[in-house]
Order: C-alpha cells, then structure tokens, then sequence
C-alpha cells in the first residue's frame, strides 16, 4: 500500500490547498475585525462565557491573536503545508500541522464554516496523519507498509459517508411530497441546488424516465455498494469505481466545493498498488514492486498511533450507531469519550440531500437612496441576474453565496448568529471587506441610505425560450423589510 498511501496523502494535500486558498480569499469579509461574524469579537465572548473551558470547547490558534494580519497568515501557512506534502515532504508533521490549522478556522468560523465537508477534510486529514510516513523526504522504493488499522478507518470512514448519505434519503425524505422514495428528487435537483452551473440547465431538462433511472442507480451506488468496501480485492476496486464515477457525475452537473474531489481521494484507499501502477507511468511508480519485503510501521508509530486510532475506531462506531437508529444507545462511560472527541469535529455523523428542496426562492438583496428606487446588489455566483449563465465556481466554495441559499430556507430573524441582519448593517456601512464578497456594488461612491432584500421565486427557463434568459422569476414578497442606520 505505500504507492497507494503516497498518492492518497498528496491528495488529500491538494484538497488541503484548495480550501485553504479558498478561505483566504473572503477571509477578512467573513471573520475579520470588520467582517460579518468577526472571529475576535467571538472569542472575546466566549472567553467571557466560558472561561478556563474555552480553549477545550473552541480548540483555535486564533486564541493567541485572531488580528486581520494573523488569521491572514494562517491561511498562508496552511497552503504552503499543503503544497508541502503534495511535494512529499515530511507529510506526516505537515499533516498534523494542517488538521490543527484547520481545526482553529472550523472552531470558531460558525455558519460560515460549519458545512459537511469542512468537517470530513478535518476527520480524513486526522486519520492521514496516522497513515502518512513521518520521515523527511519519504521514498517509494524504501516506505514502510501504513498501518492496517489507519488504511481500515479510511475505508470505513467512506463507508460511513456514502451509506448514511443514502439512508437518510429514506428516514428523511418529506412525506408529503416522497421525492426520493418515488425516484422523483432529480427532476428538482438540478434547479434546485444551491449554486448550479450551465450544464445543470441541460440535465433539468432530461426526460424523467432518466432522471428516475439516475436516482435508482444512486440509491445502488449509496446503499448497496458500500458492502463491497468490506469484500474481496475485485469486490473493494468495483466500490472504488462506482464511488468516483458518482463523484464526478455530481462535479458535472454542481459547485460542490472541494467535496468531490475529497471523496473521490478517500475512495483512492479501497485501490491498491498493483491497481494504480497499472494506471499510471512507470516513472511515477518505480518503487512500488520492491522485491524486499517492506518494513512494519516503526514500534515507535505503532505506540503512538495504534491508541489514538482504537479510540477513533469505538467513537467512530458509536456515532455511526447513534445516527442509524436514531436513539441514545452509549453506555455511561462513551458519552464522556464522546464529549472530550466532539470539540476536534474529527468523528461526525454524514449524510448527504437528506430533504430534496422543490423550490427555489433566491434573495435579492437591494439599496435605495430615496426608499423609492432599489438597486441589486448582484452576487458573484448564486442566481441573480437572468440573463446572466450559471457558472461552474468549484472548487472554490464562496461561502456567502452558498449561505444565502440556506437563508432563503429560513425566516429573516431566525438565522444563525443574525449573519443576516449583520450582512445588511455592513452594506450600510460600505464596508469593503464585505463589499468585496459580491459582484459589484450598485453604489461605487458611498453606500446608500436603506437597505432591504426581497424574494423571488426561480425556475430554470424551457427549452427554446426566445428571451435568452437562463432562468425566469416571481416575486414572494419582502424577506427582510427596510432599514436604515437611523
């Protein structure tokens, strides 16, 4: 497995560098001292709040210094670890340092940074950590075997997340309106999603039949080919298969982030050396079939990560009990493990579309001087503009856009934290960290006297439409009335 582990490890480096990039580049508009949920200002309450507890509760570097400068930098480090390990330099300290750095982001970036996959990248990089060489510059021809038990915890956390995704399309689907259990959720998917591309138009548009077809075969590929990860050699490289080619349907048709690409790196350890040497050039791989025996993790490793991946191992099976049955099955002494492991977000529950959306309302927000006449302020990706194409924007995930499509879920004064109310104060201030997470502003010289945000409800437009238009819209009212800083 040392062919399969270095490509594996320098995967998941590239996922690494991806989110952490993509962080940065609305870092200070989301988290920072002028941003919408400000970091500092977070932690200042919490240090109120909870006292000598709070470095347990939110385990961040921010706690040294959450300044604009400093959450910059930690980004910056965290990249450059990432393109160490894709490098293959000493990918086991680099590793550790990434899960910590992320883990300070995740900790306190609440709403922003509280979705699936932020909390998949930090339990697949604490397990990689565990599977990774630790040594300077590791060689194929001379790496040690990984440890059985860390490769086996990478395998069942994919099955974890692949089969929970699909069971609870079942527990959860609406019973007024049963779009998974009558094969339907695809025929709203494509319109539906939070941001689609151009090419999601076309799929909306496939005949139902296909799109019945297309669901009965997720349902096979979520449900029923998860067993085959615990089966035979061919039995692990068919899931393998089946896993990325769901995968990589999905990146053709959404904006699903770094997701993707994450999953499709955790399938890469269902695979084996002599699968992947036959796949790629003989200079990547020379190495991989040394006639010496490879040497056993070293007893120091063994020590070391043997305890830590036993506990993984029982919180990882009793979360995944709790979720699959719905109830509190922990006996007393789990639930205090459960409680020191939940803080490090490093052992979660999954479960992907649990709720097919059927509708899709957008918020407009806009700004008027007069009360009279609004203006949009347009988003850089979420629909807005029907003229405008949907666009593919993954691996990057701007995390303003994708929130507003959960806040069209939710009533105004409900949402999380207030981000809402707090975006909107920012655009009254023209606050250009904010600014700048959007397209363009429809007020370049100073920001306007009210604003209010309006909602819409979009469909996908037909096939032949003479307007040109992407999508067509009806108006649902006001979402959050007008305000003004007076």
């Amino acid at each position: 497995m040392a062919l399969t582990t270095a490509i594996f490890v320098r995967a998941l480096g590239l996922v690494y560098l991806i989110a952490f990039l993509s962080l940065r580049v609305q870092l200070l508009g989301l988290f920072g001292a002028h941003g919408i949920l400000p970091i500092a200002d977070y932690l200042d309450a919490a240090a109120e709040g909870l006292g000598a507890e709070r470095y347990r509760f939110l385990p961040t570097l921010a706690w040294l210094d959450a300044s604009d400068a400093t959450l910059r930098h930690l980004c910056d480090v965290g990249a450059a670890l990432a393109l160490a390990v894709v490098a293959g330099l000493v990918p086991g300290p680099c590793l550790l340092a990434l899960w910590a750095l992320y883990l300070s982001f995740v900790s306190v970036g609440r709403v922003f940074l509280g979705f699936q996959w932020d909390n998949l990248l930090l339990e697949t990089g604490l397990l990689a950590v565990l599977v990774a060489p630790w040594s300077l510059r590791p060689r194929l021809a001379t790496a040690p075997e990984p440890s059985r038990l860390a490769v086996w915890l990478l395998r069942w956390l994919l099955f974890r997340l692949m089969f929970a995704s699909g069971v609870v399309k079942l527990v959860h689907d609406d019973p007024a309106m049963p779009t998974w259990h009558d094969l339907t959720a695809l025929a709203y998917h494509y319109e539906t999603q939070c941001l689609p591309p151009w090419t999601a138009w076309y799929a909306h548009h496939l005949p139902l039949w296909w799109q019945r077809l297309s669901c009965a075969l997720m349902f096979v590929i979520e449900l029923a080919l998860p067993f085959a990860i615990f089966g035979p050699r061919r039995a692990r490289l068919a899931a393998a298969v089946g896993f990325v080619g769901l995968q990589l349907l999905i990146l053709g048709t959404g904006n699903y982030t770094y997701f993707n690409w994450l999953t499709i790196t955790l399938a890469l350890m269902l695979s084996d050396d002599r699968a992947l040497a036959a796949l790629l050039p003989a200079g990547l791989t020379r190495g991989a079939h040394a006639t010496t025996a490879r040497a056993a993790p070293s007893r120091l490793h063994a020590i070391v990560a043997t305890p830590i991946l036993l506990v993984l191992a029982v919180a990882s099976v009793l979360v995944f009990g709790r979720q699959m049955t719905g109830v509190e099955p922990l006996p007393a002494l789990a639930r205090p493990l459960l409680g020191q492991l939940g803080p490090l977000r490093s052992v979660n529950g999954y479960g992907l579309f649990a709720r097919m959306t059927t509708v899709r309302n957008e918020i407009v927000i806009e700004g008027s001087d007069d009360g009279t006449n609004w203006l949009p302020y347009e988003f850089p990706w979420k629909p807005g503009d029907v003229m405008r194409r949907p666009a593919f924007v993954a691996p990057h995930q701007p995390r303003l856009d994708w929130q507003m499509w959960f806040a069209a879920l939710t009533p105004y004064r409900a949402n999380p934290e207030q981000w809402f109310a707090r975006l909107l104060g920012k655009l009254l201030d023209g606050e250009p960290t904010v600014l700048a997470l959007f397209a363009a502003s429809p007020f370049p010289d100073r920001p306007p006297r009210y604003v209010r945000a309006v909602a819409w409800e979009y469909h996908f437009t037909a096939p032949g439409d003479a307007s040109g238009a992407w999508w067509r819209r009806e108006p649902r009212g006001v979402y959050a009335p007008p305000s003004s800083r007076r």
